[in-house]
């Protein structure tokens, strides 16, 4: 690369030179570059020799060496004739293009000498003219001057000498500012022929003023008064002279007294705020109170200004008192959105306030009153934001709460389902309000608004993140899953977790699973569309998923739990109520069994509203790996026809072979995650049920009656069970185990005869049928 560019440094070297030489017609004038190189081997220098050339390039260098510089010299000269060429062929076209120039500024100048003279002959005739028509009118013109000078005398005369009456009819008319203006231009004419000519007019004009100052002085103290007519009553007594100094602090204290008249009232701001919606494209409209308001704070404006100008000195109590009601105006705008305010009303407010410090800005720029109200303007809106979202919260607990969830309504109705449709729709319609209330912030176009968008937008999305999040706390404040904190407490209404229904609970989870999958996907492509900028990072839609993902996960395992709590709780009732050592031969199922199935019914009629229903497989026992074993076993032990056998004998076999049963059971897994579905629901709720009659049972000690009471219900248990549970196995598996562990704390493990098991069964159903009947006819009767 060297090596190449150093051809391309002497080429463009010799270039210049060839240029210069070709531009410079004195051959001694040549460049700093020629000057200097001296050199025998530069070929472009003044000094080349190329006889020495030669013989040097001869000496060192070969034969190749010499053909390629033979080529190179060749080309260059080309290249050089060429360059050469183009160079007199543009000269050439430029200098018959400036010679036609000429030729056509010839022509076009040809006779314009003529018409200069022609022009010059004209202006001197013209100026020859004026000058005597100025000659002659020299006289007339002064004469008139003089009149008209002397017109103007008459008149003064004449104002003077109707002074007097004109102050007189200023008087009657209250025209209080055109009285002191005729005055003060007539001063000077009084001031200096006062005590000669005009003396009488001078002491009719003095008295005529005095009335007028006493009138201003009594107008500037009148509580009747509004400011503004007080304020320019003070002005009209500077311009005549009279001393206002003394006056200031009391004029400052009544314009500061003024204040609580042009204060926004939270209770009153609505008005305004309807009025100024309503009146925006209506410019007939002047009575209402949006238009008084204004008027108001202008004359308000207009005293601070006068003030101004009379006390030099109190700017600062001025300034003091126009920020002191924009703070003013500010807090009770806070005050007027503590209540659900929309975003209409909110924003006729804000204009108002917008307007007055706009008033008062013009007036007092030095105050800084846009400043402020920025400042106080951002902590408004924000707090609006989050006030939005809190009613929407409100709204939507208001609508969980406001149905009154009793037992026999879930059970026979669909209030449920009523429920989770008024919620949903709570959530959706709601956001969706909140959506169009945002907007209308958004396409303000009011100064201040369109500074703050991008706060506005980074507001609103960390406003539905946060708002997301409380919601999920409030779901399990509501579930009384978690504790109430001093703010949901009252919403809650102070309700403790034992008076939750768990419908509720329900109703919750799947509530979270709607707001999963369907409301946070929409409103982030709403935010996307309708609310990009701000802080990006503010709203994150997969994080609040993921939240409700959880928290629906924990309701609908609360809700098993408290549906399992209720029951394990009339399983320990029973169960550690009678004693069992002496417990009575059994007759029938006992009413627990009823009570357990009555319990269980409820939780299938509660999630067939609230849940989907999904694919029903039952899970049986699989005929392989010692289940037909363990069948066959309590087949043989229950239905053996060995009658001979004594029932000890028959017992210790029964145990026997139960337990050699259990070494070669089936692995069953029993507590699987839960689903969304009614079955896996219900199933979890039947496993956990009877894992807490087996525990209670083991805390027990039997007879050999008590054990059959145990045996008589388990078996009576089994086909309902089986019916509305999907997981067979696991129910037969956990129906054994209570029998096993009525075995294992039995003292005399003697089984009912199946015969005997049998006929209780029977009795039972029976019963159960004919009080299901009764029940019926009750129900069409009514």
């Amino acid at each position: 690369m060297a090596t190449e560019a150093a051809p391309m440094d002497e080429k463009a070297k010799r270039m210049r030179d060839l240029l210069s030489s070709f531009y410079t017609p004195d051959p001694s004038i040549s460049t700093p570059t020629s000057s200097i190189s001296t050199s025998f081997d530069n070929i472009n220098g003044p000094s080349f020799d190329a006889d020495q050339y030669m013989d040097l390039m001869i000496k060192k260098s070969n034969l190749d060496v010499l053909l390629q510089r033979h080529v190179q010299m060749a080309a260059e000269i080309k290249n050089l004739d060429t360059d050469l060429q183009m160079l007199v062929y543009e000269n050439y076209n430029k200098f018959i293009s400036a010679t036609d120039t000429i030729k056509r500024m010839k022509s076009n100048i040809f006779g314009m000498e003529g018409n200069m003279d022609q022009l010059l002959h004209k202006i001197m005739s013209v100026q020859s003219r004026s000058d005597g028509v100025n000659t002659s009118l020299f006289e007339k013109r002064e004469h008139i001057e003089k009149l008209h000078r002397t017109r103007n005398l008459l008149r003064k005369v004449q104002f003077i000498y109707d002074l007097p009456a004109r102050l007189q009819k200023c008087i009657k008319s209250e025209a209080y500012g055109d009285a002191v203006r005729f005055y003060t231009g007539a001063m000077p004419i009084l001031k200096v022929y006062g005590d000669t000519s005009f003396k009488d007019c001078r002491r009719a004009s003095e008295e005529a003023i005095e009335t007028i100052i006493k009138n201003l002085q009594t107008k500037l103290f009148s509580d009747s008064e509004s400011i503004q007519a007080r304020a320019e009553a003070a002005v009209l007594l500077k311009q005549l002279d009279v001393p206002v100094d003394s006056l200031k602090d009391k004029l400052l204290e009544k314009l500061e007294q003024s204040l609580d008249g042009l204060q926004i009232n939270p209770d009153e701001a609505s008005k305004l705020a309807e009025h100024n919606v309503s009146s925006k494209d209506e410019e007939s409209n002047n009575q209402g109170p949006a238009k008084i308001h204004e008027d108001a704070v202008r004359g308000f404006s207009e005293a601070m200004r006068a003030y101004r100008e009379i006390f030099p000195d109190s700017e600062e109590r001025l300034f003091k008192l126009a920020r002191a009601l924009t703070t003013t105006h500010f807090e009770n705008m806070e005050l007027y959105i503590r209540k659900r305010v929309s975003a209409a009303d909110f924003l006729g407010i804000f204009r108002i306030i917008w307007e007055d410090v706009v008033l008062m800005d013009e007036v007092l720029p030095e105050a800084a009153l846009s400043d402020l109200s920025a400042e106080a303007a951002q902590v408004t809106l924000k707090q609006f934001v989050a006030r939005t979202f809190s009613h929407l919260q409100q709204d939507i607990s208001d609508t969980l709460l406001k149905f009154d969830i009793n037992q026999k309504e879930v059970v026979d109705g669909e209030v449920l389902k009523v429920v989770l449709e008024a919620s949903g729709k709570a959530v959706l319609q709601g956001t969706t309000d909140i959506f169009q209330e945002f907007r209308q912030l958004l396409d303000e176009n009011t100064g201040i608004f369109v500074k703050m968008n991008d706060l506005l937008i980074g507001w609103i999305q960390k406003g539905f993140q946060d708002f997301f999040r409380s919601l999920e706390s409030h779901f399990l404040v509501l579930s009384g899953k978690t504790s109430s904190s001093n703010e949901t407490e009252g919403l809650v209404e102070g309700k403790s977790s034992e008076k939750i229904h768990a419908g509720l609970i329900l109703v919750l989870a799947q509530l979270s699973v709607v707001i999963e999958q369907k409301v946070i996907p929409r409103i982030a492509e709403e935010i996307t569309a309708s609310f990009s900028g701000g802080n990006s990072q503010a709203f994150i839609p997969g994080e609040l998923c993921r939240v409700f993902h959880a928290a629906s996960e924990k309701l609908l395992q609360h809700y098993i739990d408290t549906r399992t709590q209720k029951i394990s709780n009339v399983l320990r009732k029973r169960f550690k109520t009678p004693n069992w050592v002496k417990h009575k031969e059994p007759r029938e199922v006992h009413m627990y069994v009823d009570m357990l199935l009555q319990q269980l019914e409820e939780v299938g009629k509660e999630v067939k509203q609230i849940l989907p229903q999904g694919t029903f497989r039952k899970h049986k026992r699989s005929d392989s790996n010692g289940s037909n074993t363990t069948t066959s076993s309590r087949s043989t032990t229950l239905h053996s026809d060995k009658m001979a056998r004594s029932n000890s004998q028959r017992a210790r076999s029964q145990l026997f072979e139960t337990h050699l049963a259990k070494l070669f059971k089936q692995k069953v897994e029993i507590f699987t995650k839960v689903e969304f579905t009614q079955e896996s629901v219900v199933t979890t709720t039947v496993k956990l049920c009877l894992k807490s009659l087996q525990e209670y049972v083991r805390l027990q000690t039997f007879n050999r009656s008590g054990f059959q009471q145990i045996q008589l219900d388990i078996q009576f248990l089994k086909a309902p069970l089986k019916e509305t549970v999907e997981d067979e196995a696991a129910i037969d598996f956990l129906l054994d185990e209570v029998i096993v562990a009525a075995s294992e704390r039995c003292l005399d493990v003697t089984p009912l005869e199946p015969p005997i098991l049998d006929k209780l069964i029977q009795a039972k159903l029976a019963k159960s049928k004919e009080h299901n009947n009764n029940n019926n006819k009750t129900t069409v009767s009514s």
